[in-house]
């Protein structure tokens, strides 16, 4: 197979890069040269905001397979790419987002992947907003390519090693740090996420299978839980971490932002946490969807952060993800947060 990614240096764009390398297939990566691709890629340089950003894949010889795009800033770049691919290549697969539904997004037992999608979004649009902006990605590779030949892959939470983010490196880096941690709780509350690497697992089988239309790819509900997620942080870093338990309204009440401040948590009952950790994915588990255990996401997430010098790279149009020291000291002094004595030596947290 001849894979093209536009992008392709870091986080998603890079994993899948690698799994296809890993599966023998050839890689073309297109990007504006500012990171390393993976080594065994064939690089071509471009930026698509600028005039004639382009030329270098205007000017490259032969075809592809399959295209994939992780794009998400103005949709108008989106569409010139996919415009100029058509006629050279079988299939467009655009790494969409669940934000591209209008809130509150589908959650199981809900409309799936036919739920309501946000308005206002066009396939020629400059910048707007980060939902519209995926929409209208997601229009302009239908434009170009048609239903039949165009794959929208609408992500959850994804997570693992390259995290430009921050969310699981936020976690990783305020754990080994030490000392009593805010933890949210309830530490049973189940969430659900994805690891970049299944995630473009995922994404190459679907274009083995030549599948179209809308996807939503996340892991399934409840693949992991608060606690053992944070638990495994405190084994993998050997921090002399604890894990303070607070109630999600003493949170709240501190004005904490779920999701942001407290990455990955959303207080159970919230329309937030529905949202975001009760995903009907029963379409992309058919399709060969598996998902690794949440100790390889956290271990080697923390191995890469170790290599780079334990800080993150974080994205400029992203906020920082995590609650301020201040903040959390402050409340771990005005609640009685739960010591967490049921973590055990080695255990995972299930």
């Amino acid at each position: 197979m001849r894979l093209l990614v536009l992008g392709g240096t870091e986080f998603v764009g890079r994993a899948v890069a690698r799994a296809a390398l890993g599966r023998g297939w050839e890689v073309t990566v297109f990007h504006r040269g500012r990171h390393q691709p993976p080594p065994g890629v064939r690089s071509l340089h471009g930026d698509r905001t600028a005039p004639d950003g382009l030329a270098a894949l205007a000017a490259e010889a032969g075809s592809w397979d399959a295209v994939i795009d992780t794009w998400s800033a103005e949709p108008r770049a989106v569409l010139a790419a996919a415009r100029l691919l058509r006629g050279r290549a079988a299939r467009y697969v655009y790494v969409s987002s669940r934000s591209v539904y209008a809130w509150p997004w589908p959650v199981v037992g809900g409309a799936g992947e036919k739920g309501a999608v946000v308005e206002g979004a066009a396939a020629d649009a400059g910048p707007t907003d980060y939902a519209r902006d995926k929409r209208g990605g997601e229009l302009a590779a239908v434009e170009a390519f048609g239903e039949r030949r165009s794959l929208l892959v609408r992500a959850g939470l994804i997570l693992g090693p390259h995290e430009n983010v921050g969310r699981l490196p936020w976690w990783l880096s305020r754990i080994a740090r030490g000392g009593p941690v805010l933890a949210p709780g309830p530490r049973e509350l189940p969430v659900q996420y994805i690891d970049a690497r299944d995630l473009a697992a995922w994404l190459l089988g679907a274009v083995e299978q030549s599948l179209s239309g809308p996807y939503d790819v996340i892991g399934p509900p409840g693949h992991s839980t608060m606690g053992e997620l944070l638990d495994l942080c405190v084994q993998v870093t050997g921090a002399d971490a604890e894990l303070r338990w607070t109630d999600p309204e003493a949170i709240l009440a501190a004005g904490i932002e779920p999701w942001t401040e407290l990455p990955v948590w959303a207080p159970p009952g919230s329309e937030l946490y529905a949202c975001a950790h009760r995903t009907d994915v029963s379409r992309a588990l058919a399709t060969g969807l598996v998902c690794r255990p949440a100790a390889e996401t956290v271990a080697d997430t923390w191995r890469w952060l170790k290599e780079i010098g334990g800080r993150a790279p974080t994205r400029p149009d992203r906020t920082a993800p995590g609650v301020a020291p201040e903040v959390e000291a402050r409340v771990l002094a005005g609640v009685e947060g739960v010591p967490d004595t049921t973590r055990e030596e080695g255990s995972s947290g299930e």
